[in-house]
């Protein structure tokens, strides 16, 4: 399917025999699009009218009331644009999307069989450079999706002042079907494109993993950018996510769910989310259903049931696991690679419609699949107290609003899951500096730690055990620094957001937007790029 031109001027068009380029000015608002490729699994949660993933997003930002369709079920509030504070000269330029790349070239299957691949790459938002944002192969990509994950990658990195653009890149593909070896092609003819359109670099445009990629692809990227770039000595911050050995950052993998541990850790500690939800401020005891099982969901379960809550559902796409007892994480998780499935998991109940895991009875529900999971044709079964948005996009914005007017305290998505671009975003630092976290003050540390320690025992008159010192003078690694960073980050963006929302009497989303929004506009104004 050849994607359509949705904004063509003022712009360029740039035609080659592999490739398609598009380039569309930001000074040209855009309406909204209906994600195209919407699928049975993103539709079985919403009506008809409900919005795709970008016209989603884009409510979000600015919904006035007149643009809903009256029904009485729907609670309408103040969208983050009107209550921001900021000039329509800035909200304008803020909403609209600042370029998109769309290519398509042919990869090589075989010897007698080319295909045609179709990528995208969208800049949201240059007020920051580089921008950032991850890079999906799945059949299900197209233009739109990647223009509504640009935007959210933008209002994300504001909140949790990572200072860089949003971005968000996608080839059409299902990776399933291909050998690793013509993965390696057309990830490479992609990071080409991408190179000589001047659409990455370590100031420029820095990707990530996102769905159906990983640290594998990023090494290819990496590598490739080097062959474009060879005087580039930064060549290692063109792309996160990298394995270790490539440039990575540990911590890296698990950041995201660590992310959104700390982020719902946090919210319950607030005595007006647990005025609203009864429950106290420990996350042990409390029961959880996470509806996803990737990388983000699996990490995320394990963090809450390593600090004590009882993991009682869990979704995937084909089944969904549930007993009120709780789940083993680490038991089921090795259970579905081994089998590919939860089915034959211990006595767990298996639910055969995957979705409605989450209408079960908990405290706090984790979307972290697809977006689009609850809408009006399930929120009145939700019965969660808290909602942690794992996932980029998992609510319509009528089912934010039904929910909110029950009360349920819904934890968003820029905020949440923002764990994977902070730590992102340490990698690059780490790739700029060109020296491992830790490396040039750890046993400093631990020399200051040990000295201090023999004048505590001499005052004592109780030498320590080896262990027992070995455990007080241990100098912080990496992955600890990582977490320590995350964890600051997280719990900053937090009272932020907790005393925005308490400030404008708004939901928590709303005050989230209303941040980002906020110093979003801050940046242009004050640099003057909004005037050019």
């Amino acid at each position: 399917m050849v994607a359509p031109i949705l904004r063509r001027a003022p712009g360029t068009l740039l035609s080659t025999s592999s490739a398609l380029l598009r380039v569309h000015s930001r000074k040209v608002a855009a309406p909204a699009f209906s994600r195209f490729l919407s699928t049975h699994i993103t539709n079985l949660a919403c009506e008809d009218h409900e919005p795709g993933f970008l016209g989603s997003v884009e409510t979000y930002f600015d919904r006035k009331q007149d643009d809903m369709v009256s029904r009485e079920e729907r609670h309408v509030y103040p969208r983050a644009a009107k209550i921001s504070g900021v000039s329509e000269k800035s909200l304008a330029g803020i909403k609209a999307v600042d370029s998109v790349l769309s290519v398509k070239f042919p990869v090589e299957i075989d010897a007698d069989t080319h295909i045609i691949i179709e990528g995208y790459r969208a800049q949201h938002s240059r007020h920051r450079l580089p921008t950032k944002g991850g890079i999906r192969f799945s059949d299900e990509v197209d233009l739109q999706e990647v223009e509504a994950l640009a935007s959210l990658m933008t209002f994300k990195c504001a909140v949790v002042d990572v200072p860089f653009g949003g971005a968000k890149g996608g080839v059409k593909m299902d990776p399933k079907k291909f050998t690793a070896s013509q993965l390696e092609r057309i990830t490479r003819r992609y990071t080409m494109e991408l190179c000589q359109k001047n659409f990455i670099g370590p100031g420029i445009d820095v990707p990530a993993p996102d769905v159906g990629t990983g640290p594998r692809e990023m090494s290819w990227i990496m590598d490739t950018y080097r062959q474009f770039n060879p005087q580039d000595v930064n060549a290692a911050g063109c792309v996160t996510g990298k394995p270790i050995s490539q440039g990575g950052v540990r911590g890296r993998n698990e950041a995201t769910g660590l992310g959104v541990y700390f982020g719902i850790r946090e919210f319950l500690q607030f005595p007006e989310v647990q005025k609203m939800t009864g429950l106290d401020g420990k996350i042990a005891g409390k029961t959880v259903i996470v509806q996803g099982f990737g990388n983000v969901g699996y990490w995320a379960a394990k963090f809450f049931h390593n600090n004590g809550a009882k993991i009682i559902g869990i979704g995937e796409h084909d089944v969904s696991a549930y007993d009120p007892n709780g789940i083993d994480v680490e038991a089921i998780f090795k259970h579905r690679t081994e089998k590919g499935s939860f089915r034959g998991y211990g006595n767990v109940e298996i639910i055969h419609e995957p979705i409605t895991v989450m209408e079960r009875e908990c405290d706090i529900l984790i979307p972290a699949a697809l977006e689009r999971q609850i809408g009006l044709k399930n929120v009145k079964k939700i019965k969660a107290k808290i909602i942690g948005e794992a996932a980029n996009g998992p609510m319509t914005p009528d089912a934010h609003d039904y929910l909110v007017s029950k009360g349920k305290v819904i934890i968003p998505d820029l905020l949440l899951n923002a764990g994977g671009v902070t730590v992102s975003y340490f990698e690059w630092l780490k790739n700029l500096s060109h020296v491992r976290f830790g490396r040039m003050s750890r046993k400093w540390e631990e020399a200051g730690k040990s000295k201090l320690l023999t004048l505590v025992e001499e005052n004592a008159g109780r030498l320590l055990t080896p262990q027992e010192r070995r455990a007080v003078i241990h100098g912080a690694e990496e992955h600890e620094l990582v977490y320590s960073g995350l964890e600051d980050t997280m719990i900053g963006a937090c009272e932020e957001t907790r005393a925005t929302a308490f400030a404008k009497n708004t939901d928590f989303r709303t005050a989230a937007l209303v941040n980002a929004i906020q110093k979003i506009s801050t940046v242009t104004t004050q640099s003057g790029q909004m005037f050019l």
